[in-house]
């Protein structure tokens, strides 16, 4: 039974280094494919800590995990669990740099 929850758990903790390096390579290639490889904006809004500021960080997740309808945000629940969309949040609101 033990077997069953250790899954459960690493999902809900920080990503391990690999997966760290694998979100920060998707949060420039492909958020700054239409966010701007600098995060200040293209397609899509800026992401950058200012732009960030005071927005409730739930709201952001829900952005990533279900996208925004209507817009050219995709839904990224295939590929990204809230944990992650929460660390890819926290990376933004510290400023990321390619």
């Amino acid at each position: 039974m033990a077997s069953f929850f250790v899954p459960l758990l690493a999902q809900a903790g920080t990503p391990d280094a690999n997966r760290q390096a694998e979100l920060k390579h998707l949060l420039i290639q492909d958020c700054g494919s239409c966010h701007g490889l600098r995060m200040k904006g293209g397609l899509g809004p800026a992401l950058t800590p200012d732009d960030l500021a005071g927005k409730p960080k739930e709201s952001l997740v829900a952005t990533i995990i279900h996208g925004r309808h209507g817009t050219a945000m995709p839904p990224w629940s295939a590929l990204l669990t809230e944990n992650e969309a929460e660390w890819l949040i926290d990376q933004l609101l510290q400023g990321v740099s390619p």
